[in-house]
């Protein structure tokens, strides 16, 4: 329970506040760009939003937000920094996320841009990407074959080839056999939910920064002890990298990377888009072979329905606050200096007045990050995996489960369980 107070910005040049009576508001994670948007339609694109101590102004229209996110990028291109966060990225001020553009961000951007999220640099772990992937066919095959009709965890699944594509590539680590699967990869996406689950609680020293050192729900006790479980997961690998004998040349990892400059002293509708998408791979692709990530550029329905799930279930509904550093004015409205800037992707992308029956679901829309580059690559390359090689169906009786819930990041409320079974004419194709 959160008081709050609404505020819209009548006046252009010297804020009059339009105010309801404080009031008592149940504040959930998993409703609070759906709240956002209602006020949106009550109060207008912008409006300023009591949180707590602290004052939020939250942005609802494309053209507001181009305003903040590009043509005044640099004022808002600060963070307001959740107190878990301070603890878990150790202080807050060596993440890339949450720094202050400075010369510390800068360093860590190019860093990670020139060394792993480069053209170069993802086209040198493109046979890591395929062989992560190939490995999770061969994973699902074996499943399928061992007892027909088996439901697999298809999040569960994609986070493991997510996790071990991104473990290769920062230090050439992965989880590999089945029983690793089971063990090490779900106590690793136990530990990534329970982060994600406390970085999106709301919490009262955030709201309230003053009462923030007594940490009177423990947010701040939990992020620690998180820290720690990533922390001893961590320190073994780098440590064994450190002590790595030479051997035969390889490719330097990031890890390796990152150690050498430390060393250096450097800083209906459903089955009808299956349907599309599976005619689009057998033409493109054909089902004698694997798709690879040089196809994706010609598989543009799969780019397509990509695209809209993103537009209809933003990954990060509401973006991470931003937090001008000086008084700014957006749309002509005061913006003053330290408040929390949201800006509702959630609304902006189901706005009627931009797009049409924003609503449904239509692939065949017109369309026009550090990471982006990455994501697309895996994202598509995966999907189009799964599909090519597999016909999916939900288990007897299931019924598909959309509804959303939000823990900092967007995520399905009720895990995606669904059946395999191999397609491919050529069984070897499975083998990793």
């Amino acid at each position: 329970m959160l008081p709050i107070s609404v505020e819209h910005e009548a006046n252009r040049k010297n804020i009059r506040r339009f105010s309801w009576p404080a009031a008592c508001c149940r504040w959930t994670r998993s409703c609070t760009y759906v709240y956002f948007a209602r006020l949106a339609g009550k109060y207008g694109p912008i409006f300023s939003i009591r949180l707590g101590s602290k004052l939020g102004v939250v942005i609802t229209s494309p053209s507001l937000a181009r305003e903040v996110l590009r043509e005044q990028d640099l004022v808002f291109s600060s963070r307001d920094v959740p107190d878990a966060a301070r603890s878990i990225s150790y202080g807050g001020g060596q993440n890339i996320v949450w720094n202050p553009v400075g010369p510390t961000w800068r360093l860590l951007r190019r860093v990670c841009v020139r060394e792993m999220l480069s053209p170069s640099g993802l086209e040198n772990v493109h046979g890591l990407r395929a062989l992560e992937f190939r490995a999770t066919l061969a994973h699902l095959h074996r499943a399928s074959a061992a007892v027909a009709g088996t439901p697999v965890d298809v999040g569960a699944q994609m986070f493991l080839t997510t996790m071990n594509v991104i473990t290769g590539t920062l230090w050439g680590g992965s989880v590999g056999s089945d029983s690793e699967r089971a063990t090490v990869g779900k106590e690793f996406r136990q530990l990534v939910a329970e982060i994600t689950e406390m970085l999106g609680s709301p919490n009262v020293s955030d709201f309230f920064p003053a009462l923030a050192r007594f940490d009177l729900q423990g947010i701040r006790r939990k992020s620690d002890v998180l820290k720690d479980r990533f922390d001893q997961m961590f320190a073994r690998i780098i440590e064994q990298r450190r002590v790595k004998a030479g051997g035969d040349a390889q490719q330097e990892d990031f890890l390796e990377y990152m150690l050498r400059l430390e060393k250096e002293g450097g800083d209906g509708k459903a089955a009808f888009t299956m349907t599309n998408v599976r005619e689009e791979l057998d033409a493109v692709v054909g089902t004698d072979r694997l798709v690879e990530e040089a196809h994706l550029p010609q598989l543009h329905y799969l780019q397509a329905v990509i695209k809209e799930t993103l537009r209809l279930h933003p990954a990060l509904p509401l973006m991470v606050p931003h937090c001008p550093t000086a008084d700014a004015a957006v749309a002509g409205y005061r913006v003053p200096a330290g408040c929390r800037v949201f800006v509702n992707v959630w609304a902006i992308q189901r706005d009627p007045a931009v797009w049409k029956d924003p609503l449904e679901f239509v692939p065949e829309r017109r369309r026009i990050c550090a990471g982006i580059a990455m994501a697309e690559r895996m994202t598509a390359y995966s999907l189009a995996m799964l599909l090519q090689a597999f016909d999916w169906e939900l288990p007897a009786s299931a019924k598909l489960d959309l509804a959303e819930r939000f823990a900092i990041v967007m995520k399905i409320a009720t895990p995606l369980v669904a059946v395999p079974t191999s397609r491919l004419s050529k069984p070897e194709l499975y083998s990793a």
